[in-house]
């Protein structure tokens, strides 16, 4: 999803009228591994019934995709069961794109997905709903280049670099490019192993987009769930970009940041400056990001900018979403959907979130937008 700074049709989010009606239906989710979801919920907690108003959910949801969101989805399983202990909630983190093929054929109530749902498939049928599916913006996050260079405690790189290095353009570690961005690390002449994506991933549609807008005459690819070049390693999910960067010497790969873990993690240039991840910058990008208003009513779309001057955000931030039905052919699943999408967009969901994942809380304009789109899920 690109940002059009020029396109009337869209406005930045911190200018929005507070009259504007911006809802999507957020769904039911809940990110546990499929075997943690199961377990008994704790008892005695504050979960969603609050942040619904309404009695305690029981019943079953199902949830698949973005991987990116399984570390934010595990808290909220857990915030939301603790109130809701007849509740069950099932989250496979089996990335964006099997999310929405899932949520779509109706294999899934709701998916998680880095990516907003496409033109070609708001164009189709959805199997659960009496309708189309929306996005709901419910998680906020920078996606960390994390590299394993012995004796290179400092990297920093623009995104004319990124672009050479991930598609093979460059290949050594001390090539002129990276030498000039870092003149005071020892950089060794050792081949550079880019990991990459092999799944359909909204990961790499973020961090393909940000080459694309940032480094065009780099990088001419049109952003996607498919990383669009083979050199180096692929790798499935996030588990596995930070599994094969770990065990690779010399290698570097994208992720999102509450998964980087110990590695190393790259400064990104912004404008004369270098911006490392961090909740703070990734929530200034999301509070200056642009909605798309050509969506339909509570279809939430939101675009980062990429090329910013000012080196509080940060240009590689992904807002992931949850994708419900706006009205369910099954009512009662679209109220348990609704109870839980009520609570991950609530302070309390989205600060369980932010604890559990290093993610930008919701704030200001786009937070109101969410909680409404969830108000609406039916």
């Amino acid at each position: 999803m690109r940002a059009l700074h020029s396109d009337p049709r869209r406005i930045t989010l911190k200018h929005l009228r507070s009259g504007l009606v911006i809802g999507t239906a957020l769904t039911a989710m809940i990110a546990l591994t499929s075997c943690a979801s199961n377990e008994a919920p704790a008892s005695g907690g504050s979960g969603s019934a609050g942040a619904s108003g309404g009695a305690a959910i029981t019943g079953t949801l199902n949830g698949v995709g973005s991987s990116a969101q399984s570390n934010a989805q595990t808290a909220w399983t857990k915030g939301f069961q603790e109130t809701n202990t007849g509740a069950t909630i099932n989250y496979d983190p089996a990335g964006s794109g099997a999310g929405r093929e899932a949520f779509i054929s109706g294999g899934a109530d709701f998916a998680g997905s880095d990516s907003a749902l496409k033109s070609e498939e708001l164009s189709g049928s959805f199997g659960a709903c009496d309708g189309k599916g929306i996005d709901i913006p419910v998680y906020v996050s920078p996606i960390a280049l994390v590299y394993n260079l012995d004796g290179v405690d400092t990297l920093n790189l623009d995104a004319s670099t990124l672009a050479k290095i991930f598609s093979g353009k460059i290949t050594k570690w001390n090539d002129s490019a990276i030498t000039a961005l870092n003149p005071d690390a020892k950089l060794p002449s050792s081949t550079i192993t880019p990991v990459y994506r092999s799944d359909s991933s909204g990961t790499t549609t973020n961090f393909t987009d940000y080459l694309h807008t940032a480094a065009p005459s780099d990088w001419s690819n049109e952003p996607g769930d498919a990383f669009p070049y083979k050199t180096g390693e692929g790798a499935a999910k996030g588990s596995g970009i930070v599994a094969a960067v770990t065990a690779g010497a010399g290698s570097i790969g994208y992720v999102d940041n509450s998964s980087a873990g110990d590695l190393s993690v790259a400064g990104v240039q912004v404008g004369s400056d270098y911006v490392k991840p961090s909740a703070e910058v990734a929530s200034a990008a999301a509070e200056a990001a642009e909605v798309d208003t050509t969506r339909e009513d509570n279809d939430t779309v939101v675009t980062i900018d990429r090329k910013p001057t000012e080196a509080t955000q940060y240009p590689i931030t992904l807002v992931s979403y949850l994708i419900t039905c706006q009205t369910y052919k099954d009512s009662a699943k679209g109220t348990e959907v609704a109870a839980y999408a009520k609570y991950i967009t609530s302070t309390e969901g989205q600060q369980a979130a932010a604890d559990s994942a290093k993610s930008a809380p919701l704030t200001g304009t786009i937070a109101s937008a969410a909680q409404a789109a969830a108000a609406t899920i039916k």
